[in-house]
């Protein structure tokens, strides 16, 4: 290899840099999904769901490399589930259906974003956002009526899954739950594809600005 060429790959952009905006974004959702975590078990019901699991999962998908694509919405939706599971043990352990039917619904959405890499816009993410909020709900309220006895089993006991819930779990009813998470759906993927445009058009910046250098030995 050349002195140039090992120049010109020295000042290629990072492609982790142009990541670092959306990345920091994921971060700052998951500690706040932490941090309403504990304060609902407190007692601040408004806060409820208020989390963007589903837009994390999608965009994610839709603009992370390749390994990274499902393993960062997934990891770190386990490491907020630990924390608050670890705070308070009593309640749904990290192995229980429910959770696991969680992830699944997750990998799901991180499918559809997978499916728009190629085109990942605003325009195409915001109504997948939609989708994929709208998934995640729809199918983890199903399986909370399949599986808890608290609901009758017939067409009545799946709408009161679906709009009001169990009382006994919450004071908040089930669809507050997805309007919260369908607003922090939509805010977050918003604010995750401005941080990934802002993080290209720094690369190519830093890149316009990288000096055409040549090498010693043609120079000689």
């Amino acid at each position: 290899m050349t002195i140039s060429n090992a120049l010109c790959i020295s000042y290629r952009p990072d492609r982790f840099c142009g990541m670092i905006p959306a990345l920091l974004l994921v971060f700052s959702a998951v500690v706040y999904r932490v941090t309403t975590g504990l304060l609902i078990h407190s007692g601040a019901s408004w806060l409820s769901n208020f989390v963007p699991l589903a837009a994390i999962a999608l965009c994610s998908a839709a603009y992370l490399p390749k390994k990274y694509k499902l393993s960062v919405p997934l990891v770190t939706l386990f490491i907020s589930d630990a924390v608050i599971n670890f705070r308070y043990p009593a309640g749904v352990g990290l192995l229980d259906a429910q959770i696991l039917v969680r992830y699944a619904v997750l990998a799901l959405v991180g499918c559809v974003g997978i499916l728009l890499q190629n085109r990942a816009s605003l325009k195409t993410l915001l109504p997948a956002s939609i989708v994929g909020s709208t998934i995640f709900y729809a199918v983890t309220n199903a399986f909370s009526w399949l599986s808890d006895p608290g609901y009758t089993k017939n067409f009545a006991g799946l709408v009161q899954s679906l709009t009001l819930g169990l009382p006994q779990y919450s004071a908040t009813p089930s669809w507050m739950f997805f309007r919260n998470s369908l607003v922090s759906d939509l805010l977050f993927t918003l604010l995750f594809v401005v941080c990934m445009n802002l993080g290209r058009s720094r690369g190519r910046s830093g890149t316009r600005a990288v000096p055409q250098l040549r090498d010693p030995a043609a120079v000689a």
